[in-house]
């Protein structure tokens, strides 16, 4: 049985003592939680605490894991590239091939489940930590990613995500010449109205756009495609991908966007996810370690797959 002790931040100031540490605890739900601190495994500034109890700002929270985890993931034994380490991170280099998270047909072997028996390995009791993903990298997509290991974390580098502090750098192999060196695409992005939820669009009729702005710079150019670097400014889904179809120059094989932005279907008419890679990788990340307060900065190099490509 092992106990541990969460000092509550002022963002959880107020809220239920198992919501609060269900949100620590993530492979428990909240009411195996409620259960423990309902037979009096839960304590607020080392007294008993019951689960209706509320935690505020600077309290001492304390639980003993009198039960086992309740929302396991699957594990997957199918190792990942880790670049970096500490004991509230890591930077993985991911394969193309797998999701983030487990979803519909995909959950199994996913980044997460990967992970997660990752952390069970090095740990004496399974389930005490479960990997944040803090920002995803679409399923054919290489490259980099930073995950969290505990909440605080995660709740810090989502932040800096969502107001701009992360530098995400990507390499991209595109149709054609394109018609400049350096270019900033200022074009909204919201769900494409004919296909698939999972679809974007900057069409006029795209549901509920989103300022979208990508940096695109010429690397190298060849007689029928360019290699670019492309910086997110922000970070939608599919970004590059439907930024590069809307200007006429479409990421190599990209399963989904055509130039122009026209969809690419299956001779039935549907849209479907290949098997094959695109050529776009994650190659830098850079942020503040929300613990150090230092700059971290990671540069990952495209696989062979990225280069074997064809137009």
């Amino acid at each position: 049985m092992r106990a541990f002790e969460f000092v509550v931040e002022p963002f959880h100031s107020g809220c239920r003592i198992d919501t609060f540490l269900a949100q620590h605890l993530r492979n428990y739900t909240s009411w195996r939680i409620h259960r423990m601190v309902s037979s009096g495994a839960g304590t607020v500034n080392g007294l008993p605490a019951s689960p209706l109890h509320r935690v505020f700002r600077g309290q001492r929270i304390g639980i003993r894991l009198v039960e086992p985890p309740d929302k396991l993931l699957r594990k997957s034994a199918n190792n990942l590239q880790i670049v970096y380490e500490d004991p509230w991170l890591l930077v993985i280099d991911k394969p193309a091939g797998i999701v983030c998270h487990p979803v519909g047909e995909f959950d199994g072997d996913t980044v997460t489940n990967r992970l997660q028996c990752y952390f069970d390995e090095r740990l004496k009791q399974q389930g005490l930590q479960r990997p944040g993903i803090v920002h995803r990298l679409d399923r054919m997509t290489s490259g980099l990613l930073v995950v969290s290991r505990d909440q605080r974390t995660h709740r810090l580098l989502s932040e800096d995500f969502q107001k701009g502090r992360i530098v995400k750098r990507y390499l991209a192999r595109v149709e054609g010449s394109v018609p400049f060196e350096e270019l900033e695409i200022d074009l909204p992005i919201g769900r494409h109205p004919e296909g698939r939820s999972v679809l974007m669009s900057v069409d006029e009729d795209a549901i509920a756009p989103r300022a979208s702005h990508t940096i695109v710079r010429v690397l190298r150019r060849q007689s029928d495609e360019c290699v670019v670097e492309c910086e997110l400014l922000t970070g939608r889904n599919h970004q590059i991908r439907v930024h590069m179809a809307a200007i006429g120059h479409p990421v190599l094989q990209d399963e989904f966007y055509g130039s122009q932005g026209q969809l690419r279907m299956t001779k039935e008419g549907r849209t479907a996810p290949g098997e094959q890679r695109h050529a776009l990788h994650a190659s830098r990340l850079q942020f503040v370690h929300p613990v150090f307060q230092s700059r971290m900065c990671f540069d990952s190099v495209p696989p062979n797959d990225f280069w074997d490509l064809s137009c």
